[in-house]
């Protein structure tokens, strides 16, 4: 009986393991696509390309291009914040001046009454008083109208926020710290005073 020869070591396709047949690296680098390079060394990982028609040489050309663009509009805006500054400080310096023309145009009426009184004051002297009167009372009106409205409230509790006191008094039969005569006008309100009521005051019983 005539046994079966085994192909010699290196024939057909019975080889030991990790003895691979002659050509095998060369079908296996066959087998990548056409125009596939193998990754090396310090090259992009595959999906990090640059552009289409991108030289990686221009990007630090293109980083500087963005920080100058970047200053310039740094720049812009400091020169905006400036002019906007200097356009607020002519806004508020022109209402100033508006409001201090509309403060003396309250006082005109009060001088025409002057002029009336002292025009007047030759031929009928009892003018005058008429006149002064006159002008008293127009210039309270004016200064309401400012927003200082005139206070010399007599019998009324002392304030402190209202009152300046100029003197304690004896009063019979008035609870201490009663308004009992006005010695100065105030105006203005608490909140926005022009000036304090000068006031004397009763002061407790001893």
């Amino acid at each position: 009986m005539t046994s079966a020869r085994r192909p010699p070591p290196g024939t057909g396709n019975d080889h030991p393991r990790g003895n691979r047949p002659v050509g095998a690296d060369q079908s296996a680098a066959t087998d990548r696509p056409v125009g596939e390079a193998r990754p090396a060394g310090g090259e992009r990982p595959a999906g990090v390309e640059h552009p289409a028609g991108a030289d990686p040489r221009d990007e630090p050309a293109a980083l500087a291009a963005r920080i100058e663009e970047l200053t310039a509009s740094w720049r812009q805006a400091l020169a905006d914040l400036d002019n906007q500054r200097k356009w607020c400080a002519r806004e508020v310096e022109r209402e100033r001046e508006a409001e201090r023309a509309r403060a003396a145009t309250a006082w005109l009426p009060v001088l025409d009454h002057l002029e009336l009184a002292l025009a007047h004051a030759g031929a009928d002297p009892d003018s005058i008083l008429t006149g002064v009167r006159a002008v008293r009372d127009q210039a309270v009106e004016a200064l309401a109208r400012l927003g200082y409205p005139r206070h010399d409230e007599v019998g009324v509790p002392f304030d402190p926020a209202r009152h300046d006191v100029v003197s304690l008094v004896d009063e019979p039969g008035t609870p201490p710290g009663t308004v009992v005569a006005v010695v100065r006008p105030g105006y203005g309100d608490a909140g926005r005073q022009l000036r304090p009521v000068g006031v004397a005051v009763s002061k407790p019983s001893e």
